[in-house]
């Protein structure tokens, strides 16, 4: 008689019974293959351990999804880290549910069930969007609904696939984030893929921001040309031009270019130039010494 409860623990991964009432079957590990085209390629080892330690003390909660091959194995539609945690656990077996499936079907089911699941880092994500708009033709909007995103969510992913792949590899890697690998894209348009790669190193030897390097490569793409007249003052230059302006009842200017500048205190007349400066300096500044 097959066993049903699979999240009962261990011992339900061990039964020798095959088939249960509601479709799942148990199958030897070692008749298991992954997909050769899974998005997913990168599988932490913590995250596997975590994933380890939950099976064995609650059992496979969800069964994964695999369908027949011709050379006798079984390949994994859906679930390949459940697969791999339980090899990890040394387990015999792991309940599945069979599907009969074309290549085509089998690979569009991995694809989107990858996407819905978080762990995928940023690029996986993004070349798995791109690989249900070319290979099935769905466009982003299509794309985005299949897999529970909204369209400009699927659409900013994969614009960090036109990055050169040194970058991508540093966000692969996790040692720049998706925020700084979007503020980068532009300087690639303009730039080129070696000023890319040195404000990379920067992001990463000084820790850098998202909104950081926005900035950054703000003044790359417009730089600030000498001269250049300043056009915005911040609201702290602003507030000090008030306040001396209402203390001393004239007009103020500061001009401040990266750190220094100079101030400008209006006058109407000689008398009235006398009168500010021995305000500001003391009423002995004419004296003669």
């Amino acid at each position: 008689m097959a066993r049903k409860g699979l999240g009962r623990g261990l011992d339900a991964l061990l039964t020798s019974d095959k088939t249960s009432s509601n479709g799942v079957t148990l199958i030897k590990l070692y008749d298991i293959e992954p997909n050769p085209g899974q998005s997913r390629k990168n599988f932490e080892p913590e995250t596997l351990a975590e994933l380890s330690n939950s099976i064995k003390e609650h059992g496979v909660i969800q069964p994964i999804v695999v369908r027949p091959k011709q050379n006798g194995f079984y390949e994994i539609i859906a679930g390949e880290r459940r697969w791999r945690a339980c090899n990890l656990l040394g387990l015999d077996e792991i309940p599945a549910i069979i599907r009969e499936t074309d290549d085509k079907s089998s690979a569009f089911i991995s694809l989107v069930e990858n996407l819905q699941r978080e762990g995928l880092n940023p690029v996986e994500e993004a070349n798995g969007y791109r690989q249900l708009i070319k290979t099935y033709g769905l466009t982003q909007e299509e794309a985005a609904e299949k897999v529970g995103k909204s369209r400009p969510a699927v659409s900013n992913m994969l614009r960090i696939l036109t990055l050169p792949q040194s970058a991508l590899e540093l966000v692969k890697d996790c040692k720049i984030s998706f925020g700084h690998a979007r503020a980068l894209i532009g300087l690639f348009e303009s730039k080129g893929e070696g000023v890319i790669l040195e404000l990379a190193k920067r992001i990463i030897a000084e820790e850098l921001s998202v909104r950081e390097t926005e900035r950054l490569v703000k003044l790359i793409l417009n730089p600030p040309r000498k001269n250049q007249p300043e056009k915005v003052k911040t609201s702290y230059y602003r507030g000090i031009e008030s306040k001396i302006s209402s203390k001393l009842a004239r007009r103020v200017t500061i001009k401040e270019n990266g750190g220094k500048g100079h101030i400008s205190l209006a006058f109407s007349s000689p008398d009235d130039l006398e009168g500010l400066l021995e305000h500001i300096c003391g009423e002995d500044i004419f004296r003669d010494n």
